[in-house]
């Protein structure tokens, strides 16, 4: 709920003038899967071939994220449309601030991603869809959250007990179960290049 007593303050530095400070556009990376399926992996693999590349980066995690920013709240629906919701404006305020933005996060719900992507203008948000079967998925799961949920110890847990919903028309698919990270850097990579952010 926004209160009617705050007014939105117009900065001089402005985010194009950051860009051109970075020598590079600002963008957000939304990278979605399910868990297991390389998310976290292929965005610090991309932030560091950006990193190298002098581009100025940051990622939200899911994990970390709800370390702090989104510590008090679990997976209910309306939980997790609220986590996507604060990962959404913190987003937002990264790009702005002319960083490459990248985040890795389950984010289920195509509504709740079509939320975030409004929040920018066209172009601005670009949407990573790691495929990976969930066989390789619960394979990779060193933490063991696919065993505990199949057990029941786990509820509302993504691809057991909750839905995914695929991205209808993501900018990138990335088969993570299929192509070597290298290739799928690069193909991150490209896109940006493409689109000319880098």
């Amino acid at each position: 709920m926004k209160s009617s007593d705050t007014v939105w303050h117009h900065a001089s530095v402005t985010r194009e003038r950051r860009e051109l400070q970075n020598q590079h556009k600002s963008v957000v990376l939304w990278f979605t899967g399910l868990s297991g399926s390389g998310k976290s992996t292929l965005s610090h693999a991309v932030e560091e071939a950006l990193h190298q590349r002098g581009c100025r980066t940051f990622v939200l995690d899911g994990d970390n994220v709800r370390h702090g920013l989104c510590s008090d709240l679990g997976f209910q629906s309306t939980d997790r449309q609220e986590n996507i919701r604060r990962v959404g404006e913190a987003a937002k305020l990264f790009v702005e601030a002319g960083v490459i933005t990248l985040t890795a996060f389950i984010s289920p719900f195509i509504a709740d991603r079509s939320r975030v992507r409004s929040m920018f203008p066209h172009g601005h948000f670009l949407e990573i869809f790691c495929h990976c079967s969930l066989e390789v998925c619960e394979q990779r799961d060193v933490k063991g959250l696919y065993q505990r949920a199949r057990a029941g110890e786990i509820k509302q847990f993504t691809g057991i007990s909750s839905p995914y919903e695929p991205p209808e028309k993501p900018e990138l698919v990335v088969e993570t179960d299929k192509v070597p990270i290298d290739e799928a850097v690069e193909r991150v990579t490209t896109l940006l290049e493409s689109r000319g952010i880098v």
